[in-house]
């Protein structure tokens, strides 16, 4: 009975899935999209004669992000692309020993995507370069750093003829920050 059960079900999974493959996998092309989601910015605090280790500023906060590129299918169901955006980490903030701490990363970042689709639904992983800047503010001052380092994500998507729906997680190795990341979930539209 459980056996004649789970083939019914992968049975009708199969059934479902199969008319999708076609008319909802990746597809070469352009492609343009936007994700919101939560920002993490992870940095050790240093000002001087504290105690080791230092203090650590851990915080998030709303992040966005804006992107396009253009996709390259592979194999039916393996695609390639170059996928290019700006980031927004907010404005996360904290008080750490009496002293008022709120770091503004932002990021134009360009990644290689590598993905993996089976009908509508698929997962990729991503590997690139982000060209930072941060803003931190400490007691109403302010001061400003700037540099490039590597980044990386991985996520999972659902395609719907010339629309996806994604789910990402990104890492940007932010040098002077230690690390900002951020999860989102966006809306891809392909031309």
């Amino acid at each position: 009975m459980k056996n004649s059960f789970r083939a019914a079900l992968i049975a009708s999974a199969v059934v479902v899935l199969v008319p999708f493959s076609s008319a909802n996998a990746v597809q070469d092309g352009w492609f343009i999209g936007g994700s919101v989601g939560s920002a993490q910015v992870e940095a050790n605090v240093d000002p001087g004669n504290l105690p080791t280790p230092p203090p650590t500023f851990d915080e998030s906060d709303f992040g966005w992000k804006v992107f396009g590129g253009y996709n390259w299918v592979l194999a039916k169901t393996f695609g390639f692309g170059i996928e290019g955006g700006y980031v927004n980490f907010g404005g996360p903030s904290a008080t750490i020993l009496d002293t008022s701490l709120e770091l503004e990363p932002t990021a134009l970042d360009i990644f290689a995507t590598l993905g993996f689709d089976i009908g509508p639904v698929g997962i990729f992983g991503k590997v690139g370069y982000a060209w930072w800047d941060v803003d931190v503010n400490i007691d109403d001052q302010s001061v400003s750093d700037d540099g490039d380092d590597p980044a990386y994500g991985i996520g999972a998507r659902f395609n719907l003829w010339s629309v996806e729906i994604r789910g990402e997680y990104e890492v940007f190795d932010i040098s002077d920050v230690e690390d900002a990341t951020l999860w989102s979930v966006g809306v891809v539209w392909r031309f």
